[in-house]
């Protein structure tokens, strides 16, 4: 009897959606290729230095001498064998250092990856972030801290390296014997009615010309970022809604360094502030944010429309005390000298939001995470909604085994709604977290809101960000809830301040009356 022919999945993109999406398919039994277009050092270091064991017998081997004995046996340098783990690889967002917040939905597409281990590794690597710490000066100009908790049941966000997490999910699938792992792979075309793709092979250093490759597959996944390849050539194939917005907003990286301890000294003692909040100074225009690192850093960033940064392009002298105006407290975490540094060093980058529909064509191919939605940072979903896109599409195409077009255009149609509502919930939070932060009625608002679902827990009642933070129901039920909500606190207080405006009206016709 004939055996029958495994599917084989390709999947475009190595960040942690793109991963994820690879350890789906692999546990159901698929032959997997993962491409990417970045490059490193030879993949699999530990693997190595195992493979390598009975052949150098050296003492305490380094990746130097791994490396060196693994060019030696490939002479070709194979592209294919470079590998995005080496922390020298510039990410396509070209940054090193960016720290993720990792919630509920993100934990719950990992923990139904049939991985157990998975989760328990990436943990060991986080931060829990129980909420907001705004910082700001005094009418009397004191530095004060107010700390917002997320949640009035004790539940948190996770500080993530996005780098660290992404080692973690590449080294899970090296280990998995059916799954191929190919960097510097640049996808230039696709067939999706041939199911063929083309790829321009990178040479291993300046001097080799690029070469093009064809292969063959089943089924392909993108998850190649905001400026996808995969959705590029899906658009020749399928009519697709799409949406492009940049706002008036740049971004740009900072660090606050751990502080150096005396032996004896508590681990604890290396964070300059808090380590267990999302530290945010706001400002009516602008914001800066600093996320926690586990080796005692921060990962800082700076939000401000691009004519503040040009501004500031212009005398770079001028940045320390823009800090001290706008950002209190900032210079005595980062070095006056680091601020200047890292505000001219750093790129000034965009901010993106794209809409498009549907995700898929025919059976052949499906979009996902940024590819699908890419969104601005505020909601702290952008990683979180594309892990959880894996999760949602799996569940169609475990729903239908016999027509993966029927679970394609089931999953377009189904997420489609909630990746819309979830881009514009990230854009309102922008307000959210720059301003309204420290407006007493959005503190009045939560409070009552969060004493609602302990007082009456049978309404069901919890805030906006709880329902999409803490938990798995879809984006476009939140909104909803939550709108819901607004409309019924809206009635209430408008019953409560109306009812002494009755009462006084009625006193004063019963006055007039007698």
């Amino acid at each position: 009897m004939a055996e029958t022919k495994r599917q084989k999945t390709i999947v475009i993109g190595a960040g942690p959606v793109g991963t994820l999406a690879a350890l789906y398919a692999a546990q159901r039994g698929h032959d997997v290729e993962i491409y990417d277009l970045r490059s490193g050092v030879l993949p699999g270091v530990e693997r190595a230095k195992r493979e390598t064991d009975t052949l150098l017998p050296l003492p305490n081997k380094s990746l130097i001498h791994v490396a060196i004995f693994m060019i030696s046996v490939r002479p070709s340098a194979d592209p294919s064998y470079l590998d995005l783990r080496d922390p020298s690889t510039i990410p396509l967002n070209f940054t090193k250092s960016i720290n993720l917040a990792l919630s509920e939905r993100g934990i719950n597409a990992m923990r139904n990856s049939g991985r157990p281990a998975l989760l328990e590794q990436i943990f060991k690597d986080t931060i829990p972030m129980k909420g907001r710490m705004i910082h700001g000066k005094n009418s009397s100009g004191e530095l004060y801290e107010q700390s917002q908790v997320y949640d009035i049941h004790g539940r948190s966000i996770y500080a993530v390296d996005r780098g660290g997490l992404n080692k973690i999910l590449l080294d899970e699938l090296d280990a998995m014997p059916n799954v191929k792992l190919i960097f510097n792979h640049k996808l230039t075309g696709a067939d999706f009615k041939k199911n063929k793709a083309w790829f321009e092979v990178s040479g291993s250093n300046k001097i080799d010309r690029a070469r093009e490759i064809e292969i063959d597959f089943d089924f392909m996944i993108g998850a190649d970022g905001a400026h996808s390849a995969a959705r590029y050539h899906l658009m020749k194939y399928q009519r697709m809604d799409y949406q492009q917005e940049y706002i008036d907003t740049l971004w740009c990286e900072f660090q606050i360094p751990a502080r150096e301890l005396e032996p004896g000294v508590k681990d604890e003692s290396k964070f300059r502030v808090s380590p267990n909040h999302l530290h945010i100074w706001p400002g009516k225009d602008f914001m800066f944010i600093a996320i926690p690192s586990s080796n005692g850093s921060f990962t800082c960033t700076l939000f401000m429309p691009s004519a503040h940064f040009n501004h500031l392009e212009t005398n770079l002298k001028s940045v320390p005390a823009f800090f001290d105006t706008h950002f209190p407290g900032v210079t005595t975490l980062i070095p006056p000298s680091d601020l200047i540094t890292s505000f001219y060093e750093n790129p000034h980058l965009p901010l993106i939001n794209i809409k498009c529909a549907p995700y898929h064509f025919s059976s052949s191919v499906v979009i996902v995470g940024d590819a699908a939605h890419a969104m601005v940072p505020f909601y702290g979903q952008g990683m979180n909604a594309g892990l959880e896109d894996i999760s949602v599409l799996f569940s169609f195409l475990d729903a239908n085994p016999t027509s993966r077009s029927v679970a394609l255009e089931q999953y377009s149609e189904y997420r489609k709604a909630d990746a819309h509502v979830i881009n514009d919930l990230a854009l309102q939070n922008y307000v959210e977290m720059r301003a309204s932060v420290v407006s007493p009625l959005y503190a009045a608002r939560k409070w009552l809101e969060e004493k609602l679902s302990v007082w009456l827990p049978g309404l069901g009642w919890q805030t906006k960000y709880s329902r999409v933070s803490f938990g798995n129901e879809r984006y476009s039920m939140v909104i909803r809830k939550s709108e819901r909500q607004g409309r019924l606190l809206s009635f209430w207080l408008a019953g409560m301040l109306g009812c002494p405006v009755l009462v006084g009206g009625l006193m004063a016709w019963r006055r007039m009356k007698r």
